[in-house]
């Protein structure tokens, strides 16, 4: 599929056409899950295993995720709420204790969950609870808070905007790092007196590495779980998104028809991937082709992510990602014009995260896969190589030959071979 923009008489149909082409190629660059696996390699549920593990879409209250995912599986669960310095309300999810209860008065350490893009806080619950990550944390002893971003379900209110008005979506990924962190960082912070542990996933790990590189958020960690880091995307090897990218066209969405939203449920997409995806081209494949082979998902547990996600993001955020990939370097968000960009950094071009200023001392835990096509190997070396000079002992490498991006959060056995070595490094810090 041409990613080139034709000329056009029809400014409609243009602008149909490049929302249609965003919405199978920005999108499945940066999704944080993928939703499938090879034709026969997902493993399906017996209806007994879901009906008692999984919680249907139609449960699904506006009352909160809380409702609608944690308290019908048991658990206790606290809905919160954070405003940041620019007037986003954000939504936090607090799973204080396990299933079975605990002692009342333990003190228990905090563990932040940080999703990544076009997903929100239901990424770490997607399974049931004994596979997933924020009930299993829950149950080992932990004070669990689940974050949702801006623009998302659960974070969708401004003090003074609405999500009608393209100004409410005027922020890409360095918004994230210098408002949203903060803000729900303090917040938890000031809560438990307690420094947290954090856990990121995809972007939800590039966002926690240009905040360290500032200096952000370090006088608050405890310790940092990497799972499919996203820092460099040079050696991301998904064809159509790579050709997006070199064209620019979240530009040519964001400056030409001030398109600042980008929803993956909205009607011209959903109605062009629904004719897309005929026989006898799968969507399974198609997916599973800008993400990497996936080993581990549960036919159950795709379907639930595809009720529930993927969440609206702001269309200035694909760019930056895009531009990410396409400059080679982890910048700030460039603006296209140097006026702006002296205006917004003091300089024509946007400054580089230097992930080497990372505190050395600050204990890291690394896991990633040799299947994955977003963070890949060779970037991951990369990001390595910037911590090259950090304390060996607080540097942990984990590598899962066989995982792709969406193991690491939906994963049936991502308990065994990715979470229970993240315990254990929260044990040890």
């Amino acid at each position: 599929m041409a990613c080139l923009l034709a000329p056009s008489n029809n400014m409609v149909s243009v602008h149909n056409l490049v929302l249609t082409m965003i919405s199978t190629t920005l999108f499945f660059i940066v999704t944080t899950t993928s939703l499938v696996t090879a034709h026969g390699r997902i493993r399906r549920l017996s209806s007994s295993q879901n009906s008692n593990n999984i919680i249907e879409v139609s449960s699904v209250e506006r009352s909160g995720l809380c409702a609608s995912l944690v308290t019908p599986l048991g658990y206790k669960c606290e809905e919160h709420q954070v405003t940041t310095q620019d007037g986003y309300i954000l939504s936090l999810q607090r799973i204080p204790e396990g299933r079975h209860g605990g002692n009342s008065g333990e003190k228990k350490q905090p563990v932040f969950l940080q999703h990544g893009v076009l997903m929100d806080g239901i990424t770490w619950l997607l399974n049931p609870p004994d596979q997933s990550l924020a009930f299993i944390l829950a149950d080992r002893g932990f004070d669990v808070w689940i974050a949702n971003s801006r623009g998302t379900r659960w974070s969708s209110r401004h003090v003074t905007l609405t999500t009608n008005q393209p100004v409410y979506w005027a922020w890409s990924w360095d918004e994230l790092v210098t408002q949203d962190l903060p803000a729900t960082f303090d917040y938890v912070y000031r809560l438990t007196g307690q420094n947290l542990h954090y856990v990121g996933h995809s972007m939800g790990t590039l966002v926690a590495l240009a905040s360290f590189s500032e200096g952000r958020l370090v006088d608050k960690i405890k310790s940092v779980a990497l799972l499919s880091p996203v820092a460099y995307l040079a050696h991301m090897s998904t064809p159509i998104g790579i050709i997006c990218a070199k064209a620019f066209v979240g530009e040519v969405v964001t400056e030409w028809f001030r398109v600042a939203q980008f929803n993956p449920k909205a009607e011209i997409v959903t109605n062009f991937l629904k004719a897309f995806c005929h026989e006898p081209l799968n969507c399974y494949d198609l997916m599973q082709s800008y993400t990497g082979e996936n080993c581990c998902l549960n036919a159950s547990t795709i379907e639930v992510f595809l009720k529930y996600e993927p969440q609206p993001t702001s269309t200035r955020t694909l760019v930056h990602l895009a531009q990410t990939f396409r400059d080679g370097v982890l910048a700030k968000y460039n603006f296209t014009s140097e006026e702006e960009n002296m205006k917004r950094y003091g300089h024509a071009t946007p400054p580089v995260y230097q992930l080497s200023n990372i505190p050395r001392s600050l204990p890291l835990f690394v896991s990633y896969g040799g299947q994955d096509s977003l963070a890949d190997s060779a970037d991951v070396t990369r990001l390595l190589d910037d911590l090259k000079l950090h304390d060996r002992n607080k540097l942990t490498v984990h590598f899962v030959k066989d995982y792709a991006h969406a193991d690491f959060v939906m994963g049936v056995s991502a308990k065994q071979l990715v979470y229970e070595s993240v315990i254990a490094f929260f044990d040890r810090n």
